[in-house]
C-alpha cells in the first residue's frame, strides 16, 4: 500500500510519528510523508532525517497560523493536486490545519481510505471571547466537513472526542477511536537519565503560546524566587507568531530580572530534560501532552495543570502533582512542595517512568494504530 502521512511541520513528524513511520516501512509499505515547504534549518534536517528513515518526503504550502481563507484555498488546492499525482492507498492526518484541509482534499481526490488523530483542540476551542466564539463556530463547520465521510477519527482522551460530539461535530455512529496512550514515547531514544546535582531546576517545554500556561508559569516562577534563589525555571521552545502567541521579549524581560530562563529552540530535548529534575506544563488544554510523556521516559515526575491531556498522563502523588489552571499562586504552590521536599523528584520520577514503560510504549501505539487503519 502507499500511505501519505500529513503534518504541519517536518520535525513534528520526526518527534511524534518516527515509530508509526517505521512500521509501516518494516511491513513493506510506501510511505510519503506531506509537509510544508522547510522554513529553517531545524526543518531542512527533519526533511533529512525523513528521508533517512526510508521516507519520501513531499511539499506543500502551509499558513500553519494564519487565518487567510485565500492561503488556506491554496493548501487544499496543493494538496488535491499532490494527491491525484500520488494516488495514495491511506491518507493519515494529525494536528488541525493537516487533519482540515488534508481530509477535505483527499475527499475530493478520492483517496480510499482518509484517517484523522485529534491532537488537541487548539486556540479556536478557547471560546472566551466574542471573536473565538466566531472561530470556533468556524472551525466546527470546517471539521464537520472534513471529516464527514473519514473512514477514522481518532482521539487522545475522551473529553476532546465529548466535545466533537456535543458540537456535532460528529455523528454518534462515527468511526471513533481512542488512543490514550497519545502518540507514545520512543522508549529508545529517551532513556532514563540521573537527576541532576547542581540544584533545583524546573522545565516547561512548550511552544510559546499562551494555551501553555507560560505566563502563569513565569508568574509562578516569580513567586518562588525570592524565596528559593537558588532554583532554576527554564523554558525550551520554538517562538511563535500569530493569534494566542507570547512575543519573546516578554520572556526576556522576565530574564533580565533573574526569574527564568529562556532556552529557545533545539532539535533534541534530551539533555534540557537530564539537566531538570521537574516538568512542568500549566497547559490550558492538551491531547495527550508529548513534552511530559518525554520528560517522564527520562525519569522526571510532572507539575501540570488538571485539564484534559494533562489528567490523563499525570496522576497525583504517584507521577505528579496536578493544580487549577490558569492559577499561578496554585503553580507555584505545587512546584514548592519539590524545592522543600527534593527526594520526592527521584521517588515519583521513578514511578513517571515505570508508567510510561509499561502503557506509553510508541512502538505498541504504531502497531495498533496501523491495524485501526486496515494497515
Amino acid at each position: 500500500m502507499k500511505i501519505a502521512i500529513l503534518g504541519n511541520q517536518a520535525r513534528a513528524l520526526c518527534n511524534f510519528w518516527p515509530a508509526l513511520i517505521r512500521h509501516l516501512l518494516a511491513c513493506g509499505h510506501e510511505t510519503l510523508c506531506l509537509v510544508p515547504f522547510p522554513a529553517d534549518a531545524l526543518e531542512r534536517k527533519a526533511v533529512y532525517e525523513l528521508e533517512a528513515m526510508g521516507t519520501a518526503p513531499r511539499f506543500y504550502r502551509l499558513d500553519r497560523k494564519g487565518l487567510n481563507p485565500l492561503h488556506d484555498a491554496l493548501t487544499v488546492k496543493t494538496l488535491v493536486s499532490l494527491f491525484r499525482q500520488e494516488r495514495p492507498d491511506i491518507v493519515f492526518a494529525s494536528t488541525i490545519k493537516p487533519v482540515i484541509w488534508g481530509l477535505l482534499a483527499a475527499r475530493l481526490a478520492r483517496t480510499p481510505g482518509r484517517y484523522a488523530m485529534i491532537t488537541g483542540l487548539g486556540f479556536a476551542f478557547e471560546a472566551d471571547t466574542l471573536p473565538k466564539k466566531a472561530l470556533k463556530l468556524a472551525a466546527c463547520g470546517l471539521y464537520k466537513a472534513a471529516l464527514s465521510g473519514a473512514h477514522g477519527v481518532f482521539f487522545q482522551n475522551t473529553e476532546d472526542r465529548d466535545v466533537f460530539l456535543q458540537s456535532r461535530i460528529l455523528g454518534a455512529n462515527a468511526p471513533i477511536r481512542l488512543f490514550p496512550e497519545g502518540t507514545g514515547v520512543d522508549i529508545e531514544r529517551f532513556k532514563p537519565a540521573p537527576l541532576p546535582q547542581n540544584g533545583p531546576v524546573f522545565l516547561l517545554m512548550a511552544r510559546l503560546l499562551e494555551a501553555k500556561g507560560i505566563r502563569e508559569y513565569c508568574r509562578a516562577a516569580e513567586i518562588l524566587k525570592s524565596a528559593y534563589p537558588d532554583a532554576r525555571f527554564h523554558i525550551l521552545g520554538p517562538e511563535e507568531k500569530g493569534a494566542g502567541s507570547i512575543p519573546v521579549d516578554e520572556l526576556r524581560a522576565y530574564e533580565a530580572r533573574g526569574i527564568i530562563t529562556y532556552l529557545g529552540k533545539t532539535d533534541d530535548v534530551r539533555p534540557f530534560i537530564a539537566d531538570a529534575a521537574v516538568m512542568v506544563l500549566p497547559s490550558y488544554r492538551e491531547g495527550l501532552p508529548c513534552s511530559l510523556m518525554e520528560g517522564m521516559a527520562m525519569g522526571r515526575c510532572a507539575v501540570a495543570a488538571d485539564v484534559p491531556g494533562c489528567r490523563e498522563l499525570v496522576r497525583p502523588d504517584v507521577n505528579g502533582l496536578l493544580v487549577p489552571a490558569r492559577n499561578a499562586p496554585a503553580l507555584a504552590s505545587a512546584m514548592e512542595r519539590f524545592l522543600k521536599e527534593p527526594e520526592l523528584a527521584a521517588a515519583m520520577g521513578a514511578r513517571a517512568q515505570n508508567i510510561i514503560m509499561e502503557q506509553y510504549d510508541a512502538r505498541n501505539v504504531a502497531v495498533n494504530l496501523a491495524a485501526a487503519m486496515g494497515i
